[in-house]
Protein backbone atom coordinates (compact mmCIF):
# COMPACT_ATOMS: atom_id res chain seq x y z
CA UNK A 1 0.00 0.00 0.00
CA UNK A 2 1.44 3.61 -0.80
CA UNK A 3 1.16 6.01 1.65
CA UNK A 4 -0.84 9.25 0.83
CA UNK A 5 -2.00 12.52 2.07
CA UNK A 6 -5.48 13.95 1.80
CA UNK A 7 -4.98 17.94 1.23
CA UNK A 8 -7.79 19.37 2.81
CA UNK A 9 -5.55 19.17 5.91
CA UNK A 10 -3.39 21.62 4.61
CA UNK A 11 -6.50 23.67 3.34
CA UNK A 12 -4.70 26.98 5.15
CA UNK A 13 -1.06 26.60 3.55
CA UNK A 14 -2.53 25.62 0.14
CA UNK A 15 -4.48 28.67 0.41
CA UNK A 16 -1.42 30.77 0.11
CA UNK A 17 1.15 28.62 -1.56
CA UNK A 18 -0.27 25.82 -2.92
CA UNK A 19 3.00 24.88 -5.07
CA UNK A 20 5.16 25.43 -1.97
CA UNK A 21 3.12 23.09 -0.25
CA UNK A 22 3.29 20.15 -2.76
CA UNK A 23 7.25 20.79 -2.62
CA UNK A 24 7.28 20.62 1.04
CA UNK A 25 4.59 17.11 1.36
CA UNK A 26 7.02 15.92 -1.15
CA UNK A 27 10.08 16.30 0.76
CA UNK A 28 8.30 14.63 3.61
CA UNK A 29 8.35 11.19 1.85
CA UNK A 30 4.34 10.91 0.74
CA UNK A 31 4.20 9.02 -2.44
CA UNK A 32 0.69 9.93 -3.53
CA UNK A 33 -1.87 12.77 -2.60
CA UNK A 34 -5.72 13.15 -3.03
CA UNK A 35 -6.71 16.57 -3.49
CA UNK A 36 -9.58 18.81 -2.06
CA UNK A 37 -8.60 21.97 -4.70
CA UNK A 38 -6.06 22.78 -7.45
CA UNK A 39 -5.01 26.33 -6.39
CA UNK A 40 -6.05 27.70 -9.29
CA UNK A 41 -3.27 25.64 -11.78
CA UNK A 42 -4.35 24.14 -15.16
CA UNK A 43 -4.34 20.36 -15.74
CA UNK A 44 -1.08 20.80 -17.75
CA UNK A 45 0.61 22.95 -14.58
CA UNK A 46 -0.50 20.86 -12.34
CA UNK A 47 0.64 17.30 -14.21
CA UNK A 48 4.08 19.08 -14.42
CA UNK A 49 4.53 20.05 -11.02
CA UNK A 50 3.58 16.53 -10.19
CA UNK A 51 5.86 14.87 -11.98
CA UNK A 52 8.88 17.26 -11.11
CA UNK A 53 8.36 16.10 -7.54
CA UNK A 54 7.70 12.68 -8.34
CA UNK A 55 4.12 12.19 -6.58
CA UNK A 56 1.28 10.68 -7.89
CA UNK A 57 -2.27 11.92 -7.73
CA UNK A 58 -4.15 9.03 -6.08
CA UNK A 59 -7.42 10.95 -7.29
CA UNK A 60 -9.52 14.33 -5.59
CA UNK A 61 -12.15 14.78 -3.50
CA UNK A 62 -15.31 16.76 -5.27
CA UNK A 63 -18.74 17.93 -4.43
CA UNK A 64 -21.68 16.76 -5.40
CA UNK A 65 -22.62 19.99 -6.50
CA UNK A 66 -19.27 20.13 -8.80
CA UNK A 67 -20.00 15.98 -10.08
CA UNK A 68 -23.28 17.20 -11.50
CA UNK A 69 -22.21 20.95 -12.71
CA UNK A 70 -18.73 20.55 -13.39
CA UNK A 71 -17.93 16.88 -14.08
CA UNK A 72 -16.35 17.61 -17.78
CA UNK A 73 -13.88 19.88 -15.96
CA UNK A 74 -13.27 17.15 -12.93
CA UNK A 75 -12.70 14.73 -16.06
CA UNK A 76 -10.46 16.88 -17.83
CA UNK A 77 -7.91 17.78 -14.42
CA UNK A 78 -8.35 14.44 -13.40
CA UNK A 79 -6.94 12.58 -16.63
CA UNK A 80 -4.40 14.93 -16.65
CA UNK A 81 -2.81 14.38 -13.82
CA UNK A 82 -3.03 10.84 -13.74
CA UNK A 83 -5.86 9.84 -11.06
CA UNK A 84 -7.41 6.67 -10.25
CA UNK A 85 -10.30 7.81 -8.19
CA UNK A 86 -12.80 10.96 -7.87
CA UNK A 87 -14.44 10.51 -4.75
CA UNK A 88 -17.20 12.34 -2.89
CA UNK A 89 -16.47 13.55 0.56
CA UNK A 90 -19.73 14.33 2.30
CA UNK A 91 -23.79 14.41 1.67
CA UNK A 92 -25.73 17.02 3.56
CA UNK A 93 -28.80 16.17 5.08
CA UNK A 94 -30.99 17.18 1.81
CA UNK A 95 -28.71 14.55 -0.52
CA UNK A 96 -28.83 11.73 1.94
CA UNK A 97 -32.47 11.35 3.19
CA UNK A 98 -34.56 8.30 1.90
CA UNK A 99 -36.23 10.57 -0.41
CA UNK A 100 -33.14 12.01 -2.10
CA UNK A 101 -30.94 9.30 -1.88
CA UNK A 102 -32.07 7.49 -5.39
CA UNK A 103 -31.42 11.45 -6.82
CA UNK A 104 -27.71 11.41 -5.08
CA UNK A 105 -27.30 7.84 -6.42
CA UNK A 106 -28.12 8.96 -9.74
CA UNK A 107 -25.49 11.98 -10.28
CA UNK A 108 -22.54 9.29 -8.39
CA UNK A 109 -23.90 6.59 -11.26
CA UNK A 110 -23.79 9.14 -14.12
CA UNK A 111 -20.19 10.18 -12.92
CA UNK A 112 -18.97 7.07 -12.52
CA UNK A 113 -19.45 6.07 -15.95
CA UNK A 114 -17.85 9.24 -17.39
CA UNK A 115 -14.60 8.75 -15.04
CA UNK A 116 -15.18 5.16 -16.16
CA UNK A 117 -14.49 6.24 -19.66
CA UNK A 118 -11.15 7.39 -18.76
CA UNK A 119 -10.27 4.78 -16.35
CA UNK A 120 -10.93 6.56 -13.35
CA UNK A 121 -12.73 4.98 -10.84
CA UNK A 122 -15.58 6.44 -8.33
CA UNK A 123 -15.83 6.41 -4.85
CA UNK A 124 -17.70 7.72 -1.32
CA UNK A 125 -15.73 8.86 2.18
CA UNK A 126 -17.45 8.18 5.14
CA UNK A 127 -18.01 10.58 7.74
CA UNK A 128 -19.80 9.02 11.36
CA UNK A 129 -23.64 9.84 10.61
CA UNK A 130 -23.43 6.76 7.79
CA UNK A 131 -23.12 4.89 10.42
CA UNK A 132 -25.48 6.34 13.30
CA UNK A 133 -28.34 7.53 10.64
CA UNK A 134 -30.31 4.43 8.96
CA UNK A 135 -32.51 4.20 6.30
CA UNK A 136 -35.27 1.06 6.53
CA UNK A 137 -33.64 -0.38 9.45
CA UNK A 138 -30.35 -0.59 7.87
CA UNK A 139 -26.91 2.02 8.44
CA UNK A 140 -27.29 4.71 5.44
CA UNK A 141 -23.01 3.41 5.14
CA UNK A 142 -24.52 0.07 3.80
CA UNK A 143 -27.76 1.13 2.13
CA UNK A 144 -25.71 4.00 0.40
CA UNK A 145 -23.15 1.01 -1.57
CA UNK A 146 -25.96 -1.50 -1.93
CA UNK A 147 -27.46 0.73 -4.45
CA UNK A 148 -24.75 1.10 -6.54
CA UNK A 149 -22.49 -2.14 -7.94
CA UNK A 150 -18.98 -2.19 -6.69
CA UNK A 151 -17.25 -1.60 -10.15
CA UNK A 152 -19.37 1.88 -9.99
CA UNK A 153 -18.46 3.10 -6.65
CA UNK A 154 -15.92 1.69 -4.04
CA UNK A 155 -15.64 2.27 -0.81
CA UNK A 156 -12.72 5.04 0.65
CA UNK A 157 -12.88 4.37 4.77
CA UNK A 158 -12.31 7.00 7.06
CA UNK A 159 -11.56 4.76 9.93
CA UNK A 160 -11.66 7.56 12.40
CA UNK A 161 -15.55 8.55 11.60
CA UNK A 162 -16.67 4.59 11.26
CA UNK A 163 -15.00 4.69 15.03
CA UNK A 164 -16.51 7.62 15.99
CA UNK A 165 -19.78 5.95 14.76
CA UNK A 166 -19.73 2.94 16.74
CA UNK A 167 -18.41 0.60 14.95
CA UNK A 168 -15.17 -1.56 14.35
CA UNK A 169 -13.16 -0.18 11.51
CA UNK A 170 -11.81 -3.96 11.07
CA UNK A 171 -14.97 -5.43 11.08
CA UNK A 172 -16.12 -3.04 8.34
CA UNK A 173 -13.07 -3.08 6.37
CA UNK A 174 -13.66 -7.02 6.15
CA UNK A 175 -16.92 -6.49 5.07
CA UNK A 176 -16.53 -4.49 2.39
CA UNK A 177 -12.69 -6.27 1.29
CA UNK A 178 -12.41 -6.01 -2.71
CA UNK A 179 -13.94 -2.77 -2.57
CA UNK A 180 -12.11 -0.61 -0.56
CA UNK A 181 -8.55 0.52 -2.16
CA UNK A 182 -8.35 3.68 -0.06
CA UNK A 183 -8.30 3.96 3.74
CA UNK A 184 -8.31 7.01 4.93
CA UNK A 185 -5.46 6.79 7.97
CA UNK A 186 -6.85 8.91 10.95
CA UNK A 187 -6.19 8.69 14.52
CA UNK A 188 -8.63 10.31 17.16
CA UNK A 189 -9.68 10.47 20.68
CA UNK A 190 -12.92 11.21 22.09
CA UNK A 191 -13.55 14.18 24.65
CA UNK A 192 -15.29 14.28 27.37
CA UNK A 193 -18.14 15.60 25.75
CA UNK A 194 -18.19 12.93 23.60
CA UNK A 195 -16.68 14.72 20.64
CA UNK A 196 -13.68 13.28 18.47
CA UNK A 197 -10.84 15.31 18.21
CA UNK A 198 -8.72 14.72 15.52
CA UNK A 199 -4.84 13.69 16.25
CA UNK A 200 -1.58 12.92 14.65
CA UNK A 201 -1.34 8.70 14.19
CA UNK A 202 -0.24 7.12 17.20
CA UNK A 203 -1.74 9.51 19.59
CA UNK A 204 -4.81 8.43 19.91
CA UNK A 205 -7.55 5.51 20.22
CA UNK A 206 -7.19 3.85 17.03
CA UNK A 207 -5.38 0.32 16.87
CA UNK A 208 -4.26 1.49 13.63
CA UNK A 209 -1.76 -1.91 13.45
CA UNK A 210 -4.42 -3.59 13.26
CA UNK A 211 -6.53 -1.17 10.40
CA UNK A 212 -2.70 -1.16 8.36
CA UNK A 213 -2.90 -5.16 8.68
CA UNK A 214 -6.19 -5.74 8.02
CA UNK A 215 -6.54 -2.93 5.03
CA UNK A 216 -3.62 -4.73 3.26
CA UNK A 217 -5.56 -8.12 3.49
CA UNK A 218 -8.49 -6.87 2.37
CA UNK A 219 -6.98 -5.30 -0.84
CA UNK A 220 -6.28 -1.98 -0.05
CA UNK A 221 -3.86 0.41 -2.35
CA UNK A 222 -3.31 3.39 -0.27
CA UNK A 223 -2.97 4.22 3.05
CA UNK A 224 -4.04 8.26 3.18
CA UNK A 225 -3.44 10.45 5.85
CA UNK A 226 -5.73 12.76 6.52
CA UNK A 227 -6.78 15.19 10.06
CA UNK A 228 -9.22 17.24 9.59
CA UNK A 229 -8.23 19.79 12.69
CA UNK A 230 -4.56 19.75 13.77
CA UNK A 231 -3.70 21.24 17.54
CA UNK A 232 -0.07 21.59 16.16
CA UNK A 233 0.90 23.35 12.74
CA UNK A 234 -0.46 20.88 10.08
CA UNK A 235 2.53 20.50 8.34
CA UNK A 236 4.09 19.47 11.70
CA UNK A 237 1.70 17.06 12.05
CA UNK A 238 1.49 15.61 8.69
CA UNK A 239 4.88 15.00 9.01
CA UNK A 240 4.63 13.41 12.74
CA UNK A 241 1.62 11.47 11.13
CA UNK A 242 4.54 10.20 7.91
CA UNK A 243 7.37 9.60 10.96
CA UNK A 244 4.77 7.40 12.84
CA UNK A 245 4.21 5.27 9.58
CA UNK A 246 7.65 4.85 8.47
CA UNK A 247 8.32 3.53 11.68
CA UNK A 248 5.53 1.38 12.35
CA UNK A 249 5.08 0.66 8.74
CA UNK A 250 6.96 -0.62 5.90
CA UNK A 251 4.82 -0.49 2.52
Amino acid sequence: MGIGLQMYTLRAETATDFTGTLHKVAALGYEGVEFAGYGGLSPEQLKSLLEELQLKSIGSHVSIHDLKEKLDEIVEMNVAIGSSYVVCPFLNEEQRSEGALPDTVSVFTKASHELGKHGIRFGYHNHAFELTETIGGERLFDRLFALMEPEECVVEMDVCWVHHGGQDPLEYIRKYAGRVPLIHLKDMRTLEDGQAQTVELGQGEIDLQAVISTAGEAGAEWLIVEQDHCQNPPLQSVETSIRWLQANYIN
